[in-house]
């Protein structure tokens, strides 16, 4: 790379420091838990998207386990060559049942899982219509289906159906977050399905946030009662599941699709069995053990609860709890205010979030006790001034 090239990346990363956007990436010593170890000092975490404690839980560890003794670890290959193992096979069957559609399909991570999906059933002749908050993989995904791109006002129904009612007839694709990753509100997704209804579309639903979270434990789909051949749905592993890797559920002409012209999922190695393994084992952790999500909205309630009494305003039914402060800076100091006291809450910044929103992002788990999820609140007050997020 020439000199000036190098010189101009150094300038911006220096850029990045000035307004306080640059990342450093923490390096833990610990499993991931409720409690976490990092840079000598022992934190409680409120930082993980470990929603429901499992990436820990002795269950999944010991299915993994066992999965590495049987079939050791790397698939050595594509799913269509000869990487699909019998430990994936089952994990596709599980959760096609455990989501209640017909028939799904391993990626190896929800990024790739919606690139697959926009990229494959769109083309330029097609428009995808995408809520303004969406997750970056499905505006990603939508770019690289070559499709018309609109976007529309976060949760904005109405100007939603104008954009369908005005586009050109042909494949429309309507794709949204389920539960919002930075606002942990959820999508309205019945009014959602009815527009697709209306205007001949397909519901793409990227369920990260909601599966193992809403509809006791079995997502967003479960949460409002609904079902339609128009619906793709999408769930990763690496968040309330405790795993690594997404589904894909629809109908079997859906499925087959993807398995066919996806290309993140024809052209890359497929996970390895033991995340298969593990993701079959955490659905039946949810099956048999329903209150670990019941301990999980308590622990939602019960910091909602603690931060109204501190005048802290929350809106979130979900593990995703934002206090938005403004300013980058801002949201970084009050993190490692946080720090001090022992809580290792992040600070999201943009581009992650829209400029001016910068905030403290709290996940809350199941894992989680009643007493540090108070204590969290009294930290956070402390931190803010014993006031309100402004």
């Amino acid at each position: 790379m020439p000199l000036d090239q190098i010189a101009a990346l150094a300038r911006g990363l220096e850029e990045l420091d000035r307004v306080g956007l640059r990342r450093r990436r923490r390096v833990l010593d610990s499993p991931q838990g409720p409690v976490v170890r990092e840079g000598g000092a022992t934190l409680v975490n409120f930082a993980s998207n470990d929603y429901l404690g499992l990436a820990s839980h002795p269950r999944i560890v010991a299915a993994a386990h066992r999965a590495l003794d049987e079939y050791g670890f790397g698939a050595g290959a594509s799913p269509l060559v000869v990487g699909h193992s019998r430990p994936h096979q089952e994990a596709e069957e599980a959760f096609a049942r455990f989501a209640g559609l017909p028939r799904a399909i391993l990626f190896a991570s929800g990024y790739a899982a919606n690139l697959g999906i926009l990229a494959s059933l769109a083309d330029r002749s097609a428009a995808i219509f995408a809520d303004r908050l969406d997750h970056a993989c499905l505006v990603d995904g939508a770019i690289l289906s070559r499709a018309a791109l609109h976007r529309y006002p976060h949760g904005d129904l109405g100007r939603l159906e104008a954009m369908l009612a005005a586009s050109k007839p042909g494949l429309r694709i309507i794709a949204t977050d389920a539960v919002f990753s930075m606002d942990g509100d959820v999508a309205p997704v019945p009014e959602l399905l009815a527009l697709a209804e209306r205007h001949d579309a397909w519901l793409v639903l990227d369920d990260a946030h909601g599966i193992g979270v809403l509809g006791g434990g079995r997502g967003t789909l479960a949460h409002f009662g609904v079902r339609s051949p128009r619906i793709v749905y999408m769930a990763t592993l690496g968040k309330a599941l405790g795993g690594y890797g997404a589904f894909v559920a629809g109908e079997p002409g859906v499925v087959e699709w993807l398995l066919q012209r996806a290309r993140p999922y024809v052209f890359s190695t497929a996970l390895p069995p033991a995340a298969a393994a593990v993701a079959t084992e955490a659905l039946r952790v949810l099956e048999e053990d329903p209150a670990i999500v019941r301990r999980l909205h308590e622990r939602i309630a019960g910091f909602r609860d603690g931060c109204a009494s501190r005048g802290i305003a929350t809106a979130s039914p979900t593990a995703i709890q934002p206090v938005v402060v403004g300013e980058a800076a801002r949201a970084v100091a009050l993190a490692a205010r946080l720090r001090e006291r022992g809580q290792l809450v992040p600070a999201i910044r943009p581009p992650t979030v829209p400029e001016g929103t910068s905030r403290l992002r709290v996940s809350l788990s199941a894992a989680h006790t009643p007493a540090q999820v108070a204590t969290l609140v009294a930290a956070l007050a402390e931190a803010l001034g014993d006031g309100a997020a402004r």
